[in-house]
């Protein structure tokens, strides 16, 4: 920040209290799901798809932000007090943003791709091969990077009550550039890509409502799957950049800290949902593809013991 800068801190005793068990499930369920999910993808997909690849890349940031998860929640059980440095410190703000952003990208990437299929199945980009995904992936993840490498650059230390706070986020009078290009493509990362899913989402249900295409088999799942990610992602991501928006207008009106309390919990307590997209982006898994689905259910069913179709009708033959 610069000199001129003055940000505020505050005394969180409900986020100390109630964000690091919270994290710590976050951190349990979404393991287990991107584990599995990750193994399908890595095992078990027989054939892929560019929608295939959007997923696999979503499953690996969605594994990033968990990893930082523990350190966030430890953070907060030291009542946000960071002990493992400043290198440490930057490393993770940078993952948690990338990951985040990387997150919303592939989300959108899957939407778009299941639009262009429904709505327009005739298109040529339909018609892409694995590279031609490949190549979007990696521009994405290019993007995101140089959007939001500038969290290595600088120190996220600032020191209240003897202990050493590490946030990207802090409500602070003045202005910066970096904290004003981080907040505006906090808000731009997620309005964007709401207007492209939202549209997405629109188109398809139009569609459907003209009665231009059947709505069973593939098609029923296709508009299942888009509606779950519409879900997921509005759930996971609005309440956080809505209280983020909400700071900037109170910035309009109020330059003293004690105006921003109420504002600082309702965005670390939002937080929580965007972590929490980790959690149930496996759904998204789940409603992409019958054979994601299919070989899930396969597992489920050894897991438990149970043998399959072929082996039962064997046993009963004899």
């Amino acid at each position: 920040m610069s000199n001129s800068s003055v940000c505020c801190a505050f005394e969180s005793p409900i986020l100390d209290q109630v964000l690091p068990p919270i994290l710590f499930i976050e951190f349990i369920l979404g393991l287990s799901g991107n584990i599995l999910a990750l193994c399908m993808f890595a095992f078990h997909m027989e054939s892929w798809k560019p929608n295939s690849i959007y997923l696999a890349h979503l499953a690996v940031a969605d594994s990033v932000v968990l990893f930082c998860l523990p350190f966030r929640a430890d953070y907060y059980r030291r009542r946000k007090d960071w002990v493992h440095g400043d290198v440490f410190c930057r490393i993770l703000l940078f993952l948690l943003a990338a990951s985040r952003a990387a997150g919303i990208f592939f989300l959108t990437a899957v939407a778009v791709d299941r639009y262009l299929k429904i709505v327009h199945p005739l298109n040529r980009i339909n018609r892409m091969n694995l590279s031609y995904a490949m190549w979007v992936s990696a521009g994405m993840w290019a993007m995101i990077i140089a959007m939001t490498a500038y969290l290595l650059g600088s120190r996220h230390f600032y020191s209240f009550d003897n202990r050493t706070q590490c946030e990207s986020f802090n409500i602070c009078m003045g202005s910066n550039p970096l904290s004003n290009w981080h907040n505006a493509f906090y808000v731009i990362q997620f309005s964007v890509p709401t207007i492209i899913i939202t549209f997405c989402t629109a188109c398809i249900t139009w569609q459907l409502k003209n009665k231009t295409m059947d709505t069973s088999g593939k098609i029923k799942r296709a508009v299942q799957f888009i509606f779950v990610v519409a879900i997921v992602f509005i759930v996971c991501f609005f309440p956080s950049t809505a209280s983020r928006v909400a700071v900037w207008i109170l910035k309009v009106w109020y330059s003293e800290c004690s105006y921003f309390s109420e504002a600082n919990l309702a965005f670390y307590t939002s937080v929580c949902f965007t972590y929490f997209n980790s959690v149930l982006n496996p759904l998204v898994y789940y409603f992409s593809t019958p054979a994601f689905s299919g070989t899930l259910e396969k597992l489920i069913l050894k897991l438990r013991g149970r043998k399959t179709e072929k082996i039962v009708a064997t046993v009963t033959s004899d």
